[in-house]
């Protein structure tokens, strides 16, 4: 395996002591979201406090780390990470933290050079995907960009899972033990995740096996579970998309009378309206098959808030939209 992005440091372990509580706050583009504080009436373990992006990052975190762990996520339910820009108070929630967890492969590329600076001042900063060689990966281009959405597969978020379990052993030494239970006990469940999936995506016919979408955020989850994947847009949402790709996609999926396209909870449903509007006036009636989780889960507490449950809902709503 490659060696860590950023080399993770190993810092001093903050005490938090608090009421049990789950708390939303949100400051311009972000949602932050507070987990796993622990009541020092009932528990005196000391506790990591970690950071992290991306609520997909954050429900990792919280299953490995369990009660070890005080979790503050930066980006809750529909936030786009590429556009994400930081604030002054997310800056130092990144600083405060013992460990600070992110994807990585440029997801959050306006966060980037924060990650680089904090990581020399002591702070142990983890890219989830850094372990993932780079033939696992699916390239973008000739420049050595990889597509970051890996957790659309599975198999690679498992590895992921793995990376967070390293960072929080090594910064927790004496709790390794746990962290490793935690982690054999969630690579069951995506073991079982990712079976479940392509035994339901295999169900639908083959020449209905194409997944149109917004942005390109499926190519992973398409390579695994064998489904083709359009998008009218790139793999980032930081650009517009045109006239022309939408004017082309509807060409092809008029020609191939492909059943239904999706939106993202995280990006507007503009251009896939737009879409379904080309098509239709082509003679082809082609429907909107439901809304997808893309570059964030759900909301904390409802049925799609794990990356499990998330996952889960999107193979259920493409089968049912093209079987």
């Amino acid at each position: 395996m490659k060696k860590p992005i950023i080399i993770a440091s190993i810092t001093i372990v903050a005490i938090i002591a608090g009421l049990s509580s789950i708390i939303f706050t949100s400051n311009n583009n972000s949602n932050e979201i507070i987990l796993n504080d622990v009541d020092p009436s009932t528990d005196n373990t000391e506790t990591i406090t970690v950071t992290t992006t991306t609520n997909v990052v954050t429900d990792l975190v919280v299953n490995i780390g369990g009660d070890h762990v005080s979790v503050i996520g930066l980006m809750g339910p529909g936030v786009d990470p590429h556009l994400y820009r930081p604030s002054a108070n997310d800056v130092k929630k990144l600083q405060d933290a013992d460990i600070v967890f992110y994807n990585g492969l440029d997801l959050e590329g306006k966060i980037g050079d924060i990650f680089v600076k904090i990581g020399r001042e002591e702070t142990a900063v983890w890219a989830v995907s850094e372990n993932i060689p780079n033939e696992s990966l699916l390239s973008l281009d000739n420049e050595g960009h990889f597509d970051p959405h890996i957790w659309w597969d599975a198999e690679l978020w498992m590895e992921a899972a793995k990376v967070v379990a390293t960072g929080l052993s090594e910064h927790d030494p004496k709790n390794s033990h746990i962290y490793e239970k935690n982690l054999q006990e969630y690579l069951i469940q995506l073991e079982k995740l990712d079976q479940d999936s392509l035994e339901m995506i295999n169900s639908i016919p083959p020449e209905q096996r194409v997944l149109v979408t917004a942005h390109d955020a499926f190519q992973y989850f398409g390579h695994a579970y064998g489904l083709e994947e359009m998008a009218i847009q790139g793999w980032s949402t930081d650009s517009e998309a045109g006239i022309r790709e939408i004017q082309n996609l509807a060409d092809e999926i008029s020609e191939r009378k492909i059943k239904a396209v999706f939106v993202e909870t995280s990006i507007s449903p503009a251009t896939i309206e737009a879409l379904t509007a080309a098509v239709q006036d082509r003679g082809h009636d082609v429907v909107i098959g439901g809304e997808l989780f893309s570059d964030a889960i759900g909301g904390k507490g409802t049925s799609q808030g794990t990356y499990v449950g998330a996952f889960t809902h999107n193979v259920e709503t493409i089968v049912n939209a093209l079987k």
